[in-house]
């Protein structure tokens, strides 16, 4: 778990990089957003309840990438998702207000992957640790399932693949994570998020 001492370092490091980044995204953010308000005749702007630092929920921010409801289901997804949306999704530009959760303290820049209720506010025991850091925008988990809904999309039974096989191999990942976390680690994953 990290210490108070190094959760300080952790979110001055994150303001720090997030206000130097905002003069350049804050255009093409604008205009992602535009662009996915005329594709999808909603606000360009998706919010959804996610669970967060010491299992707290926050509204997490995401460009809108769906035609009407919003489903969790990936099959539901593909068949709703415009042109643009899937772009962004698969660039994972759709990410970028995320910025601005990065900023108001409830997200880091690195860090677990904020999930539904249901997943992290049910974790016991050790594997609380998780709760212990604010959820991020990218994480070492995040990068090994970076095309996770494609190999969602590959399962009979998607649900229950990522319940028996993905949650548990995330919890893993994030545990190390954060039990051998460093500002150089954290360098290290924005750039492999950033060039991948």
């Amino acid at each position: 778990m990290l210490t108070k001492r190094q959760l300080v370092i952790k979110r001055v490091f994150d303001v720090s990089i997030v206000v130097f980044m905002l003069p350049f995204v804050i255009f093409p953010l604008i205009l992602l957003t535009l662009g996915a308000f005329l594709s999808t005749r909603q606000c360009g702007i998706f919010k959804q309840q996610r669970i967060g630092q010491s299992g707290k929920p926050f509204l997490c921010y995401k460009i809108r990438t769906l035609k009407g409801t919003d489903h969790e289901n990936i099959h539901e997804i593909i068949r709703s998702e415009t042109k643009l949306g899937g772009w962004l999704r698969k660039t994972k530009l759709d990410e970028l207000p995320q910025l601005f959760n990065v900023l108001k303290g409830d997200m880091s820049l690195v860090g677990p992957r904020p999930d539904v209720a249901g997943y992290a506010d049910e974790l016991q025991g050790s594997d609380r640790i998780i709760l212990s850091v604010k959820p991020g925008i990218t994480g070492p988990a995040t990068l090994k399932y970076r095309n996770e809904d494609i190999l969602l999309q590959k399962q009979d039974d998607p649900t229950a693949y990522n319940d028996q096989v993905i949650w548990p191999d995330k919890i893993a990942i994030n545990k190390e994570y954060i039990k051998t976390w460093s500002v150089t680690e954290d360098i290290k994953l924005i750039v492999a998020s950033v060039l991948r």
